[in-house]
């Protein structure tokens, strides 16, 4: 019998590990899942939802906020979740001051357009002129060259659906193209609604973010994942659109549909 003390496992590290930068260990001891799809991401099974950075739900120290988000991309989080209507831009521009001395390459950012100011006449405005503007607004308040995904916000609140098919998406795909943004995906709580978009809309739409739809009073979510694999929280659902069908998923805990088992 061999003396020789067992080699431990090598780990994979996810592409967005920096050397000198994240806490190896914690990075480690993260799991990461493929988002699937087209999207080529390998996210951790915890993000950072930015809402509170803006204030959103009690008043924030900015010093603090910015070491938050510091520690929370050091130890591993790589998916960062933010949006315009979260502070209204001050969610934004706290995490622009906490993402700075960060690589790029540690982290994926979401944020999205469509809803802006708590006003009820200025809350919501899909249309192209806004949406395009909403992108660089996005982008200067924090401080990068391009965003990850970027995501229509509640398009449910649209006055009718046409204006989603023919102004937002097509608006949206135009600065795709420009480079300031890597994937198109959208938010919302009525997913028929969102898969009525998908069906309608004849370019790529990469992501779908939803809440509330799996949980112990209601697990509607199921129906709608007819691709193998679905992770949820109890709050927010993010995954890809895979042949036209919903499929969404964040992380928290794991469906395999494949052989009905779960694993957390």
């Amino acid at each position: 019998m061999s003396s020789q003390t067992p080699k431990k496992l090598k780990l994979e590290l996810p592409a967005t590990y920096v050397e000198g930068f994240h806490d190896r260990k914690a990075v480690e001891d993260m799991v990461y899942r493929p988002l699937g799809g087209e999207t080529n991401l390998e996210v951790s099974v915890l993000s950072f939802g930015a809402s509170s950075l803006g204030s959103v739900f009690h008043e924030t120290n900015l010093e603090e906020s910015i070491q938050v988000v510091q520690h929370a991309i050091k130890s591993g989080i790589n998916w960062v979740d933010t949006a315009p209507w979260y502070g209204h831009g001050k969610s934004e521009e706290v995490l622009g001051k906490g993402l700075k001395g960060i690589p790029r390459k540690a982290y994926y950012i979401s944020t999205k357009v469509g809803r802006y100011l708590p006003d009820t006449l200025e809350m919501f405005d899909f249309s192209a002129e806004r949406v395009t503007r909403s992108v660089d607004e996005s982008l200067e308040r924090l401080g990068l060259e391009y965003i990850d995904v970027i995501q229509i916000h509640d398009p449910e609140f649209a006055p009718n659906i046409d204006i989603i098919i023919n102004e937002t998406l097509p608006a949206l795909i135009k600065v795709k193209a420009s480079g300031k943004v890597k994937m198109i995906g959208m938010t919302g709580y009525p997913m028929a609604f969102q898969r009525e978009i998908i069906e309608k809309f004849p370019g790529k739409i990469d992501t779908v973010l939803s809440y509330c739809h799996y949980s112990m009073n209601d697990y509607s979510l199921i129906k709608y994942c007819h691709s193998y694999i679905l992770l949820s929280s109890c709050y927010g659902s993010v995954g890809p659109v895979r042949d036209r069908i919903i499929c969404l998923y964040k992380p928290i805990s794991y469906l395999d549909f494949r052989n009905g088992t779960r694993a957390l």
